[in-house]
């Protein structure tokens, strides 16, 4: 028998749990639930991309050639 709790659909969808996740630590602004990337999908193929406008990107920080 399945738990009536544990079978109720979840009224958060991906996104809202994520906003959720990302403005739960103390401290946290609106600004670090932004969206980071861009998901796209063509012709079966997913595409991500970091967005230009986002404040986290991965990778080190840009250093000159004579570092």
């Amino acid at each position: 028998m399945t738990d009536p709790i544990d079978a109720a659909p979840d009224p958060m969808d991906d996104e809202a749990k994520r906003r959720d996740q990302l403005l739960a630590a103390p401290g946290a602004v609106e600004a670090d639930a932004a969206p980071r990337i861009d998901v796209s999908h063509r012709d079966g193929v997913t595409r991500i991309d970091v967005r230009d406008d986002a404040a986290v990107r991965p990778g080190g920080p840009v250093l000159d050639e004579a570092d």
